[in-house]
């Protein structure tokens, strides 16, 4: 395999050292992490947040969540997480916590 670098890790420039290495170009990685957008309705304080909060830490995967609190209106979660998470158990999340899904963007 040639992809025009410099650092000699082409085939024709491979030792022994680094025959196996195989490199997978961006274009083939899996992401790392997922992130997924979700409008709630219904929140109107820090408690509202903290429970949202709560329930989708509990999904499977999740590494992070950040809600942007809009007590007039939706408020958006979004959620980082190591797999695509279910709608469906995003729904469940949300309703256990209380609240009402709007949207869901992944």
């Amino acid at each position: 395999m040639s992809h025009n670098c410099n650092c000699g890790c082409s085939s024709e420039n491979s030792t022994s050292a680094t025959r196996g290495l195989q490199i997978t170009t961006r274009d083939q990685a899996t992401a790392l992490t997922t992130q997924t957008e979700i409008k709630i309705s219904g929140m109107t304080c820090g408690h509202c947040v903290s429970s949202v909060t709560e329930e989708l830490k509990e999904l499977a995967g999740v590494q992070h969540v950040d809600v942007i609190l809009d007590a007039q209106g939706v408020s958006t979660a979004t959620v980082t997480a190591t797999e695509k998470l279910s709608e469906s158990s995003i729904r469940e999340a949300i309703d256990e916590a209380g609240y009402t899904v709007e949207a869901i963007n992944a």
